[in-house]
């Protein structure tokens, strides 16, 4: 079924405006969520034994895991995406940019400095001993609470209408009945007949739709557009109150895969699946193999993002390079992520077989 709009992208991502582009947003509070989720299972865990941090250092160790995430997410996106923000702009983070690699590696040097702690093991009949918590115990435990806040994450980037699916449908044409038309899109047009290729993946439009766009954006404004500051704030009006003109503007937009759904439902629940379920499943077996939980999720995250990311466009700053060999940037750390997976759970297994004679232990 093919509908000229299966779904107009109307979401607001503030929540609760404060001051000028200060706010609160949907993306801030799915880090928020996130965060909770994991200190909410971490002492749950810690209660009932399954968790080697110490309860009364749980806070302390989200501490870290907040830190590596975003110092990690933000450092990440800034090498890897965007070099221009390796300056004061690094500490704009109201204005975006997270790289959900940067954010994993950030938690695992976390995960290495909350293994420096020590923990008690002990009963009533046996003495008590002291010793580290294993670093891949933490990044096990991790990767049971990241997929949520990956997930609601990703819902997040769709609320903002960012990191675009692919078109499948041009503008004025009929989409299929799933497809997503993004006012978002047309921030690419710097004036009435042009377009900066660095900010977003923008489809070109006939000469009669760049009249209607202009006609729309002079509409918005009130008055003819005579210089490039009223074309820009004539256009974002038009973006943020799209419903309002959504007769004029929807005949303007592709239609578009929602990729970002895509990845929620892959890194949210897919990942999230693999992972607790590999670790009930040594549960259920009573044999503890710290890194396999971990391992068995990294593979899952690289393969399902290389599989989502086809649906998703790569970044514009790129250019011609922003796929090499058919494959995003994302995806290239998508398939490292995959090969260090693999190459954790070959490495905790034959570690564990070495040591086949002592006690598997009772957390995972």
């Amino acid at each position: 079924m093919n509908t000229l709009a299966a779904y107009f992208h109307t979401l607001d991502p503030v929540v609760v405006p404060i001051s000028g582009d200060l706010a609160v947003r949907w993306y801030g509070l799915s880090y928020v969520a996130g965060f909770l989720f994991c200190f909410v299972m971490l002492v749950q865990l810690g209660r009932r034994g399954l968790c080697l941090i110490p309860r009364e250092r749980v806070i302390d160790a989200m501490l870290y895991i907040m830190l590596g995430t975003m110092i990690g997410g933000r450092l990440g996106y800034a090498l890897i995406y965007s070099p221009e923000m390796l300056g004061p702009k690094f500490f704009s983070i109201h204005h975006g940019g997270m790289a959900s690699h940067g954010g994993m590696i950030g938690c695992a040097v976390a995960c290495w400095f909350i293994s420096r702690w020590h923990a008690q093991e002990g009963t009533r009949l046996t003495p008590t001993t002291t010793h580290r918590v294993p670093a891949m115990h933490v990044l096990d435990m991790l990767c049971l609470a990241g997929p949520v806040g990956l997930g609601l994450g990703r819902i997040a980037n769709f609320i903002n209408g960012e990191l675009l699916g692919a078109i499948v449908a041009k503008p004025g044409e009929p989409g299929p009945w799933w497809s997503v038309r993004f006012p978002q899109e047309l921030s690419g047009w710097i004036a009435p007949d042009k377009i900066d290729p660095a900010i977003s993946h923008t489809p070109e439009l006939s000469p009669a739709q760049q009249e209607q766009l202009l006609a729309l954006v002079t509409k918005a404004v009130g008055a003819p557009i005579t210089d490039p500051r009223l074309w820009s704030e004539g256009l974002t009006k038009v973006i943020r109150n799209a419903e309002q003109y959504r007769q004029d503007l929807e005949p303007l937009l592709s239609a578009r895969h929602p990729s970002q759904l895509y990845q929620a439902i892959a890194e949210g629940v897919l990942v999230g699946a693999v992972a607790w379920g590999v670790w009930w499943l040594m549960r259920v077996r009573n044999r503890t193999i710290h890194g396999v939980v971990s391992g068995c999720a990294f593979v899952a995250y690289g393969v399902l993002r290389v599989a989502t990311e086809f649906y998703r466009l790569p970044d514009p700053q790129f250019g011609a390079s922003a796929r090499i060999a058919g494959l995003s940037r994302g995806q290239w750390l998508s398939v490292a992520m995959v090969i260090i997976g693999a190459a954790l759970i070959v490495w905790a297994v034959s570690r564990a077989r070495g040591r086949s004679g002592e006690p598997a232990g009772s957390a995972a």
